[in-house]
């Protein structure tokens, strides 16, 4: 069936994927943001045309509903980590009032579409492995411990108050194998050296986040909640995902050493863990990229570059450990929380 879906966020990591999958589908789709001068000059496919509207300003989402008329809204806008916590209160406009605002508009249309949500397992808080073995499920409880979680809690009770047709994906760890296609700054490496290196994560090709994405779109799963993370050869520990990426693109042992998370503590854990996703599987059938075929492909792409990459690693390595969250600290164990309030911003709830 060919539906009209409207894309939000539509220019971000996974918003470009499932733009191009929703268009490989058949769907007629609209994508939307702000309408930057980079995004107005992205070359969109065929079947696909732009809308270019403020989310948080509940007029044009109202125009937009009403010259869209979607029959689906693929719901990705968001201010991630770790940019979210330098700027809470955009964060939240964003996250959870612009959540309500197409919520609203969504309500009033004469025929109410599909509202399939982009969520996160952050709204299960920081999570210490050595206190739970199990795998995270998506009816275990919502606990949020960050800012985030707790908008993305906030904009599923949105979602599933709204009496619309709803589905919520909760995300793991999204990589890309693109070059380029993550952003690498400061921010961004001091924050993966402050999270616990034996954390769990549970990692995913975002090709395959498209893909549920857009298999969300129509398939018989309105009123779930699904966990959209890789198959098995996923399930990785926080200090193994950058390593194997840089070597990969050929800066083998780059990277800080970092520290352990405490294994008495609940609190000083990052918001990351291994998800149960046979339902998810199940009903949308999306893992198709393992992490050692997505390792290979790092490898294919960086082709002779990682001659290159591996003469100046040493460099890089000096680099990044004058960087690193915990270079001269005290103590055994890693403070996430306190390391990321000294750089990025309170990341707690109030």
């Amino acid at each position: 069936m060919t539906e009209t879906v409207l894309v939000t966020g539509a220019f971000g990591l996974v918003g470009a994927q499932t733009v191009r999958r929703l268009a490989e589908a058949g769907h007629r789709v609209v994508v939307t943001d702000l309408g930057t001068p980079a995004q107005r000059k992205t070359v969109l496919p065929a079947n696909a045309e732009a809308r270019w509207a403020d989310l948080t300003d509940q007029g044009e989402v109202d125009r937009l509903i009403a010259e869209v008329t979607p029959t689906v809204i693929v719901h990705l806008a968001a201010v991630i980590l770790p940019a979210m916590y330098r700027i809470p209160a955009i964060g939240r406009r964003v996250n959870v009032e612009a959540t309500a605002a197409l919520v609203r508009a969504a309500q009033s249309a004469p025929r109410p579409p599909r509202f399939v949500l982009a969520s996160s397992n952050a709204v299960y808080g920081a999570r210490n492995p050595h206190r739970n073995p199990e795998r995270l499920r998506a009816d275990s409880p919502l606990a949020p411990s960050e800012l985030y979680g707790e908008h993305k809690v906030e904009a599923e009770n949105l979602v599933r108050a709204s009496g619309l047709d709803w589905v919520i994906l909760r995300l793991g760890g999204v990589i890309s194998v693109e070059p380029g296609a993550m952003p690498i700054n400061g921010d961004a490496m001091f924050f993966e050296s402050a999270l616990p290196t034996d954390g769990r994560i549970h990692t995913v090709d975002v090709r395959d986040v498209a893909t549920a994405f857009t298999k969300a779109a129509t398939a018989d799963v309105v009123g779930e909640a699904l966990l959209i993370a890789g198959d098995d050869s996923h399930l990785l520990r926080q200090k193994d995902v950058g390593l194997a990426m840089a070597a990969a693109r050929g800066l083998p042992n780059v990277l800080p050493a970092g520290l352990p998370g405490d294994p008495d503590s609940d609190e000083n854990w990052f918001v990351t863990d291994w998800l149960d996703t046979s339902r998810a599987q199940e009903a949308l059938s999306f893992q198709q990229h393992s992490w050692p075929d997505m390792l290979a492909e790092m490898r294919a792409a960086a082709g002779w570059r990682r001659h290159v990459m591996f003469l100046v690693a040493p460099l890089a390595r000096v680099f990044l450990n004058r960087r690193a969250a915990y270079r001269n600290a005290p103590g055994r164990y890693a403070d996430p929380w306190g390391a990321i309030r000294s750089r990025l911003g309170d990341p707690r709830p109030d």
